[in-house]
């Protein structure tokens, strides 16, 4: 293998592979971003894909990177296009320094389509595999060996990743497809892209020690972690995945994970598990976390722990399935009927998915009431390189618990007690003397239903007192960037990474910004209310069409004269370059009004 100096050293590359579902795009993009792993790099992938099982546009996209990143980047390297759609649904991401490997198996692509400038390596991918090996099915094997070889990776890395990756499928599918990674690197030769000759040069370093995982099943871990063992879910985009993970993982700590007929028997099933002193969790998505209201409004009611996970996906109704959207904050801070307590939490990223899942398992034990964790598709679903997680920090911080022997000390125990701090100790059934009734009716002390007016109030303001309570140690927000910057973002979920690469954008082109990384919605904190109150404005970007975290704020005494809306519901995540490109509009708009203000005075 022959190598070039003057190749630049690959540091930050996104690549789409793009074509219709059941082309194996996501297959391609994930066995490159292990291949980058290996080489020492980390990454990140994005799906992009309808919700069926095969056809329409489906495109999966990776950034391989040095350093920290949580986003795919601004512009895109490399698109490999299956057909014509690809390159029609993708182009706007390209620009003159991409690069086009394209099945040209339908005929040319139309010029007009792509940026001036750009580089086009075509091939016909599927009428090769026809040819050869009667299946168009492994048109993306072919591909690879192109796509690999101008990526600067070694034919022999290629070979070993292709065999771990379908010899678990069986001899005959792992030797057709390297037969179809080899016709792919002889068309490579033919192309004249050879071994070691790509536009890239790879500096292999040993990678350090990272585990490639997505929010899903950082949350599922999280859970367990704490000692969560009941959960209960029904399969939905795009929260199926923590089903997943903890049907495979929980029972060997000796849990419980099952899948129920709907999400009406899954939150009732869990109110259920958890009335026994388990550690319970369900997770959903919007139609699903509909039909859970009734049931969470009894786990508020009757101060049953429980933790919800809300994968966000666009709505309203069924929506789109398979797109992100950040649409149920509304319901999650108000939803339900009458006033129960409620801590909303958000995580930024995989690895944050895991530690807040954990805290929030403590939570719902210690303060007796609903937790939700506040997902998006994207954080749910994109595959992320994170550190390994740091189990030595974690504690299982167990509620005010009632044992045989202090039952013995009471003169009577009262499931609803009223005590100082408004957490009333709780036993689990069966204990002797810790006999109580559950009801979602009103009820006093001793858990009997109860109307008399002085009683409701007395129990509706212990339960909704509790969480001023906890106030003091709900995750306090991130800060990141210039803390003089005059202009500042608030943003949540898959809009971390985008926002962190944008005010480092911003800094370059001499606009100083910083940004708050909220992890409690709600009960809103001071924290966040402070960070606007400093900011001569704040961008709240969000996806959904109703700026409703911005909403939220304003509602709890934030300045509405300082936030600038930021919002997108269309499907499509954010680039950090398209948010600066907003924000530049914005900033324009802001400049000239201010002009006109002074004029006119």
């Amino acid at each position: 293998m022959s190598s070039n100096n003057n190749q630049p050293v690959l540091e930050d590359v996104s690549v789409i592979v793009a074509g219709q579902g059941g082309d194996g795009s996501l297959t391609v993009i994930t066995m490159l971003a292990e291949l980058f792993r290996h080489s020492g790099l980390n990454v990140y992938t994005e799906r992009d894909v309808l919700s069926r099982i095969r056809g329409g546009h489906a495109a999966a996209t990776m950034r391989a990177f040095t350093g920290e990143k949580y986003c795919i980047g601004s512009n895109i390297t490399l698109l490999l296009a299956l057909d014509q759609e690809a390159v029609e649904k993708n182009a706007w991401q390209l620009d003159s320094k991409s690069i086009v490997v394209y099945d040209d198996s339908g005929g040319p692509v139309p010029p007009d389509l792509l940026p001036e400038g750009i580089r086009l390596y075509a091939a016909p991918f599927n009428r090769i595999a026809m040819r050869t090996m009667r299946r168009e099915l492994y048109k993306n094997s072919i591909a690879f060996g192109v796509v690999g070889r101008l990526l600067g990776l070694e034919d022999e890395s290629i070979r070993e990743t292709f065999t771990k990756r379908f010899q678990r499928m069986g001899q005959v599918i792992l030797e057709y497809n390297l037969e179809a990674l080899g016709l792919g690197l002889h068309l490579a030769d033919e192309m004249g892209i050879h071994e070691g000759e790509g536009l890239y040069r790879i500096e292999h370093a040993t990678p350090e020690e990272r585990l490639l995982i997505i929010g899903n099943e950082s949350v599922a871990f999280g859970f367990m972690a704490a000692g969560g063992r009941f959960f209960t879910g029904y399969p939905i985009t795009p929260s199926s995945e923590v089903l997943e993970t903890l049907q495979k993982w929980l029972p060997r700590c000796g849990g419980v994970a099952r899948q129920t007929e709907d999400e009406l028997a899954a939150i009732n099933m869990a109110i259920g598990a958890s009335l026994t002193g388990t550690r319970t969790m369900v997770a959903t998505s919007g139609p699903g976390f509909s039909l859970m209201q009734e049931g969470i409004g009894h786990s508020g009611s009757a101060e049953v722990p429980m933790v919800i996970v809300d994968c966000q996906r666009s709505g309203p109704s069924t929506g789109m399935p398979t797109k992100p959207e950040q649409s149920d904050l509304n319901l999650m801070v108000f939803g339900g009927h009458g006033d129960f307590p409620r801590i909303v939490l958000t995580p930024g990223h995989p690895e944050d998915c895991f530690y807040l899942a954990a805290q929030a398992t403590n939570l719902a034990d210690k303060y007796q009431c609903p937790v939700y964790i506040a997902m998006d598709q994207a954080i749910s679903q994109n595959i992320a390189t994170v550190k390994p997680f740091d189990l030595d920090g974690l504690a299982v911080e167990t509620g005010k618990r009632l044992e045989k022997e202090d039952l013995e000390k009471l003169d009577a125990y009262k499931r609803y007690e009223l005590t100082e701090d408004n957490i009333s100790p709780f036993a689990a059934p069966g204990t002797p003397g810790g006999m109580s009734l559950v009801t979602g009716n009103e009820h006093d002390e001793w858990g009997l239903v109860s109307t008399d007016p002085e009683n409701r109030i007395r129990m509706m303001n212990k339960r909704m007192d509790k969480i001023e309570l906890a106030r003091n140690e709900l995750p306090r927000a991130r800060h990141f960037g210039d803390p003089d910057g005059e202009i500042g973002f608030i943003g949540t979920g898959m809009l971390f990474g985008v926002i962190l690469e944008a005010i480092e954008i911003l800094d370059n082109d001499g606009l100083k910004a910083q940004y708050l990384q909220p992890r409690t919605i709600w009960p809103v904190l001071e924290d966040i209310l402070e960070f606007i109150d400093k900011c001569s404005r704040v961008y709240v970007v969000e996806l959904n069409a109703q700026a409703q975290l911005a909403h939220l704020l304003i509602h709890q005494g934030a300045d509405s004269g300082k936030l600038l809306n930021i919002l997108r519901y269309d499907g499509i995540p954010f680039r950090p370059g398209e948010l600066v490109k907003r924000v530049f509009e914005e900033e324009s708009r802001f400049m000239d009004n201010q002009k006109r203000e002074a004029k006119a005075q």
